[in-house]
């Protein structure tokens, strides 16, 4: 891999006609051959004892600074052999790449880890790796350490990690090591809801201070909501570039279809493909995501409530922004009989609330609040900009508030992650007085008598009816 200061600013990664070709082997007898007999030109002359198989064909991409870029495609299309030869770790047959800055990755399970090294030791080998220098590992140690969250077994040699331990380890490193480029192959799918939250929360964090993200991911909902952009790899091929819905809608097409079905889908996307071709390369849109991030245990008895607050169940990605005048206390949710709960039902009513400490004069307060997946999608919230007659309009310093939202959960059985948020009109605009960003992680359960057929993110409380009509 090289790096060329020449290439425009805007570019960070440049992949020109990329191929990769390994040599596969019948019989181990092959191999020896292959080593043995070109050399003294015996045999048949220019005998090959090896079949050639193509893992990337002619491949050509460039990234910009700043995009986030998830690529997809079926099990053996070369996803990991591009990443591979991005990251340096992989040599291509032939073509050139072009990487413009420091590239952190985390690409399958347990790469650039020592087994026979512990925890710690691993740390100061995979950051000297990316370019660290051990007086600046010595310095992050700490914070890498705390994100991970693996306690004693930091001193412990990672042979004796699960996989999900890997991970942290892993992805902690790579996080903190400042890279301009992150590239991750499906590694947070490993891990525990509250572990992946907060990996999404620190790729958001990214993504808003301009770091470039190559993303490999089975998830479909992951790229839609990550991504800028997509790309369908498949037979080592780029079958298709483009917006993450369009992409991973011709994936999914694609993914369960094989022989002659697949061959003639292939051909279809790449037909589309072609024809957006022109379009394509102009496609730096900023998503929805990112244009978004710039403006704003013990149960309830009550035989009839089934929700109930479990102490264990804490938001780890939970970020409190800078205090600009005004700060929230508190947030927390509570049932219809007073109760503070995080494990809700589908279907019943509940209230968020929090209080509000006011620091200078402002005026115009707005309240909000947002549920997020796992994964960072805003799935719903409110706020009370337009609220016909507020209580509280302005505000004086000194002054402290109570806020509630009254809610009815209409969110599916799964753990979800909200949001709370002061605003204030300054100078004629809106802006944030403060800000926690995954206050409260919440783990919604199917109702008694909801939520039964529904499927997606949202219950829609359906009832369904069916009768049969015959022929006469």
């Amino acid at each position: 891999m090289s790096s060329d200061n020449s290439q425009a600013q805007s570019s960070i990664i440049t992949v020109k006609n990329i191929e990769k070709t390994f040599r596969m082997y019948r019989r181990p007898q092959d191999r020896l051959k292959q080593m043995i007999m070109p050399r003294l030109k015996l045999g048949k002359g220019g005998a090959e004892y090896f079949d050639k198989f193509t893992a990337l064909n002619n491949i050509n991409l460039n990234l910009s600074r700043g995009e986030t870029v998830g690529i997809v495609g079926r099990n053996g299309s070369g996803k990991s052999t591009l990443l591979q030869i991005i990251c340096g770790t992989l040599k291509p047959t032939s073509g050139e790449v072009l990487v413009n800055g420091r590239v952190a990755a985390l690409l399958e399970l347990g790469a650039g880890f020592n087994p026979e090294f512990t925890g710690r030791e691993n740390v100061y080998l995979n950051g000297a790796i990316v370019g660290l220098s051990r007086a600046e590992i010595d310095q992050r140690f700490e914070q890498i350490s705390r994100f991970a969250n693996i306690g004693q077994f930091m001193d412990q040699p990672t042979k004796s990690y699960s996989s999900g331990m890997y991970v942290r380890l892993a992805f902690s490193v790579a996080i903190h090591a400042d890279p301009d480029i992150l590239v991750i192959d499906e590694a947070l799918s490993v891990g525990d809801e509250s572990f992946q939250r907060k990996c999404f929360a620190r790729i958001e964090d990214m993504q808003s201070r301009g770091t470039t993200i190559l993303f490999v991911s089975h998830s479909a909902q992951s790229v839609i909501e990550l991504c800028d952009r997509a790309i369908l790899l498949d037979g080592g091929e780029v079958l298709l570039k483009g917006t993450p819905k369009k992409v991973v809608g011709q994936y999914q097409k694609l993914m369960n279809l094989t022989g002659s079905e697949a061959k003639k889908l292939r051909e279809a996307i790449k037909q589309l493909s072609l024809a957006d071709d022109k379009s394509l390369s102009n496609d730096n849109a900023v998503s929805a995501r990112s244009t978004s991030q710039n403006k704003i245990s013990t149960r309830d008895k009550s035989s009839t409530d089934p929700s109930w607050y479990d102490p264990s169940l804490m938001s780890n990605s939970a970020l409190s922004y800078e205090v600009l005048g005004g700060e929230i206390i508190d947030p927390h949710i509570r049932n219809l009989t007073g109760q503070k709960v995080n494990y809700l039902a589908v279907g019943r009513r509940y209230t968020i609330n929090y209080n509000v400490n006011i620091y200078k004069d402002v005026e115009k307060l707005i309240f909000g609040c947002v549920f997020k997946t796992v994964s960072g999608l805003e799935l719903a919230g409110a706020n009370s900009i337009r609220v016909e007659h507020p209580q509280i309009k302005d505000a004086k310093a000194g002054d402290r508030a109570h806020i509630e939202f009254d809610f009815t959960c209409h969110l599916m059985p799964g753990t979800y992650f909200m949001t709370a948020g002061l605003m204030a009109k300054v100078d004629d605009d809106y802006v944030f007085l403060h800000r926690i960003v995954d206050a409260l992680a919440v783990h919604v359960m199917a109702g008694t008598n909801s939520a039964r057929y529904d499927v997606g993110l949202a219950a829609l409380g359906c009832e369904i009816r069916t009768s049969l009509i015959t022929k006469s």
